[in-house]
C-alpha cells in the first residue's frame, strides 16, 4: 500500500518525532547533542522551519515547529538526517542507518493544543525519570520558553508572544502552565496522533483540515452501528 502524504499546511505547527533505529542511542556524548543542534539549526534556516519547542532525548527527538512551505519539514529532516548520520557513523566507526524509518508527525491545532504539545515535549525527561523538573534537563527548549535563556534555535510562536508583552511576565505565565499535569487521555491522544499521522485538534479544526485537504483527518470509529449518522459524518 502506498504511503499517504503527510498533512502539511504552511504556517501551521507540527509535532515531529524521529527515533533511533531499534530504539538505539542517537546521542552518546555532549558533543553529539551539540553537533545535532548545529545541523538542525542550519537545516531549519535553509528550508524555512521555525522551532517553538524541542527536546533531544537519548534515543529520539521531539520538535514543535512551523514550516514556511509544504516541503519545508521533509527537506529539513532529510538534510539534518544525512549530515548527522555521516557525523555519527564517522565518530563511532559504524555503518548503516541511524534512524527508525521516516519521521513521525502530526498537524497541530495551535489554538487549543500548542501549549499542551509544548509541555508534552519539554516534560519528556521528567516522564522518563531522568530529572524531577524540566529545568534540570539541558537539551530542551524549556530554558528559553520558561526562563528566558538565550537559545538561537527557538523562535517563539505568536500564541507564546501573546501571553504578555513583557518577557519576564510571559515566561512566568509559561511556567504556570506546568503547574497543571497533562492527563493520561491527552498523553495518549498526542502519542497516537503523532504515531499514526492524524490531526491533533478539536473536531472543528479537524473538519476544517478535512475540507482543505479532502482527506480524513481521524480514524474511523471501531464497532458500533456502521450506518449511524455519527459514523457516516466521520467517514466523510
Amino acid at each position: 500500500m502506498p504511503r499517504l502524504p503527510r498533512y502539511v499546511l504552511p504556517g501551521q505547527p507540527q509535532h515531529v518525532i524521529q527515533r533511533g533505529n531499534n530504539r538505539c542511542p542517537i546521542f552518546i556524548a555532549d558533543e553529539d547533542y551539540g553537533c545535532f543542534r548545529y545541523y538542525l539549526q542550519r537545516a531549519c534556516v535553509r528550508h524555512g522551519c521555525h522551532i517553538h519547542a524541542y527536546v533531544f532525548m537519548t534515543n529520539h527527538i521531539h520538535l514543535l515547529l512551523t514550516p514556511d512551505s509544504e516541503g519545508s519539514i521533509s527537506k529539513m529532516m532529510q538534510s539534518l538526517g544525512r549530515r548527522y548520520v555521516q557525523y555519527f557513523n564517522t565518530t563511532y566507526q559504524r555503518t548503516g542507518t541511524l534512524w527508525e524509518g521516516r519521521y513521525k508527525s502530526t498537524l497541530i491545532d495551535s489554538e487549543n493544543y500548542l501549549f499542551t504539545c509544548s509541555r508534552y515535549i519539554e516534560l519528556n525527561p521528567v516522564r522518563a525519570n531522568m530529572v524531577s523538573h524540566p529545568g534540570e534537563y539541558r537539551w530542551s527548549s524549556y530554558h528559553a520558553n520558561a526562563l528566558g535563556t538565550q537559545d538561537s534555535l527557538v523562535q517563539p510562536h505568536q500564541r507564546y508572544l501573546a501571553l504578555d508583552k513583557d518577557a519576564s511576565i510571559r515566561q512566568a505565565a509559561y511556567r504556570d502552565l506546568f503547574r497543571v499535569h497533562i492527563d493520561e487521555k491527552t498523553l495518549v491522544e498526542i502519542r497516537q496522533a503523532t504515531q499514526k499521522g492524524w490531526i491533533l485538534g478539536n473536531a472543528r479544526f479537524k473538519d476544517e483540515i478535512e475540507h482543505l485537504v479532502q482527506r480524513r483527518t481521524r480514524p474511523l470509529p471501531r464497532g458500533g452501528d456502521r450506518r449511524s449518522i455519527e459514523f457516516q459524518k466521520q467517514r466523510g
